[in-house]
């Protein structure tokens, strides 16, 4: 790699590092296991530096990277998914209720099935358009609506909340698809 690639994908890095690591988390639910997937992601991102098309491509392979990443980890042998005694029954409350709240919303999305929570954190979390989430998965605009509102409903029925009916960013769009 050259010197000035090198320094163009350590300043990459640096900026993409933290949102990496908060995709990864959302995905999987520990920190630790975020880290590793984002730092196998950027080892990814690092060895094909000098393929890829920086003006376009940068983000969405990115993502893909730590999508690929999490979901081949929740494959291997000796990682487990989330087990019922890891969890305590009861969460420890906060004055604002906003870290329980936190909490809650990332056990339901562990709840989900790997490619409804990777549709779910990268419509939602990452702000990725439809076409931008089929192509990180690598599956048809028609799976990302699909897997979205499955995710989004299941999420809905984990936390005991009703579709609000006039929310307008939760509401079905021929022309967009699930969510505008």
């Amino acid at each position: 790699m050259r010197r000035r690639s090198e320094a163009d994908f350590t300043e990459f890095a640096a900026a993409a590092l933290r949102r990496l690591r908060r995709t990864a988390y959302l995905m999987c639910g520990d920190w630790h296991r975020a880290e590793d997937a984002a730092q196998d992601a950027l080892v990814r991102i690092y060895r094909a530096w000098d393929r890829l098309d920086h003006d376009a491509g940068l983000t969405t392979y990115a993502h893909r990277a730590v999508v690929s990443v999490v979901l081949d980890q929740a494959k291997r042998p000796w990682r487990r998914e989330y087990s019922d005694d890891a969890v305590p029954d009861q969460l420890l409350a906060d004055h604002s209720g906003a870290v329980d709240e936190r909490l809650l919303v990332i056990q339901a999305l562990a709840q989900l099935p790997p490619r409804q929570r990777a549709c779910v954190v990268l419509r939602h979390y990452a702000d990725l358009s439809i076409e931008e989430t089929a192509q990180v998965l690598g599956i048809g605009t028609g799976a990302v609506k699909s897997q979205t509102s499955r995710g989004l409903t299941a999420l809905r029925e984990q936390l005991n909340r009703p579709a609000p009916a006039d929310d307008p960013a939760v509401h079905v769009n021929d022309n967009e698809g699930v969510l505008s």
